[in-house]
């Protein structure tokens, strides 16, 4: 049979020691050329040791660059050292993506400080007091570390940072210090000035690794994470080649390279080869502009349905006009009211953002200028995941 096959090359594959190393929540004991970042962290955060409660920080940086991996090797640092000092140290880490609103988050730093709360069914601010009292039972200093804050302060306001940020005001036992990852440099421009004095009391700014960096964090991870000579030589150049042109995203690559060595295994190869990497690029591709076109609102995903539609019907690329005239006889069909002309070239200019189209300005002579636009993924794509929505399975056609 197929499928038993496919378990038993696994079973007897050669090439992966541990793959969970090349995962993104693995958390390295080196971390290659986050020397400086590491040193400085540890600095904001030693005086924990000494009794004194650490700065706020606020953790810049664009995806893929170590900022994740780097706070939490700090703070398991530290809670090893404050242990061996008596010192009462708790950190609580939340991803306020997953855990993604006031009362998950709430729910989750109640739960560190060894209070269960029921997952629905009491208000905010009870989960609140009763994270509070937890916390002071303990008598500790808290780190609560929130990750990709943006996205929760973008959808739902900042009110639970004015709310942690005001904590220590009301403690008598215990402490609390923030430390908020971010992909988004501009983040603090959008919080409240009352929030951004007090919580972003540090800051520091994550650069992107370039090539030859990332060829040092693959190799590290790749001496545990792969059996010995199962990789060819241009794999891991290649990888943190391709990762590089990506502002450096770390991330990128140890996707690459573990994506690239499961391909191998599904095809029982002996080693990992160049070839895996590109297969690897064009699948990792494939899911990544899934999941964009997954998650976006509805009259998104009609305007790309709609350019879609009219590329495989025109020999030219559609202008903006045309596909606004397309949009509304999708919205028509649909029975939905359609949004303003201006309001679907905002969208256009979204999605040309995120790389699913590129748009392009054209002079069209003493008729002036008009935008054009042609998709810049496979329709295939698209089509699978239309396909998923049972709303929008049929608008393609």
């Amino acid at each position: 049979m197929e499928l038993e096959d496919i378990f038993l090359r696994v079973i007897k594959s050669g090439i992966f020691r541990n793959r969970d190393i090349l995962k993104p929540d693995y958390i390295p004991d080196k971390l290659p050329h986050r020397e400086r970042e590491i040193r400085k962290l540890g600095g904001i955060l030693a005086p924990v040791l000494k009794g004194s409660r650490p700065s706020n920080v606020f953790i810049y940086g664009l995806t893929g660059t170590g900022k994740t991996a780097v706070t939490k090797y700090v703070t398991r640092k530290l809670v090893e050292t404050a242990k061996k000092f008596n010192v009462n140290v708790k950190v609580a880490y939340v991803n306020t993506r997953q855990s993604d609103t006031p009362y998950r988050v709430l729910m989750e730093l109640a739960e560190s400080v060894g209070v269960k709360v029921p997952f629905t069914g009491i208000p905010a601010a009870e989960v609140y007091r009763r994270f509070i009292r937890g916390l002071e039972n303990l008598g500790a200093t808290l780190i609560v570390i929130l990750d990709e804050i943006d996205y929760l302060v973008k959808k739902h306001g900042d009110d639970i940072l004015y709310r942690l940020s005001r904590t220590n005001e009301i403690l008598s036992n215990s402490e609390i210090s923030m430390i908020g990852i971010t992909n988004d440099v501009r983040f603090s421009e959008i919080l409240d000035p009352r929030i951004k004095s007090s919580l972003g009391e540090v800051e520091m700014v994550f650069p992107p690794y370039d090539a030859v960096q990332l060829e040092d964090i693959l190799s590290e991870r790749a001496k545990k994470a792969f059996y010995e000579d199962t990789l060819d030589d241009g794999v891991i150049p290649l990888c943190a080649a391709l990762a590089a042109k990506e502002h450096g995203d770390a991330r990128k690559a140890l996707d690459l390279l573990r994506v690239a060595g499961e391909l191998a295994e599904q095809e029982g190869a002996r080693k990992v080869t160049i070839d895996h990497v590109w297969k690897a690029r064009d699948e990792l591709e494939k899911d990544k502009v899934s999941e964009i076109v997954r998650t976006m609102p509805f009259h998104g995903k009609l305007v790309l349905a709609s350019i879609y539609r009219l590329q495989m019907r025109k020999t030219s690329p559609p202008t903006t006009g045309e596909i606004y005239s397309e949009y509304r006889a999708l919205c028509e069909r649909m029975d939905t009211a359609s949004l303003t002309y201006r309001r679907i070239s905002d969208i256009i200019n979204e999605l040309d953002t995120l790389g699913l189209i590129e748009a392009q300005i054209v002079s069209r002579g003493r008729y002036g200028r008009t935008k054009i636009v042609k998709l810049n993924v496979q329709p295939k794509i698209i089509e699978e995941v239309m396909l998923e929505d049972r709303y929008l399975e049929g608008i393609l056609q």
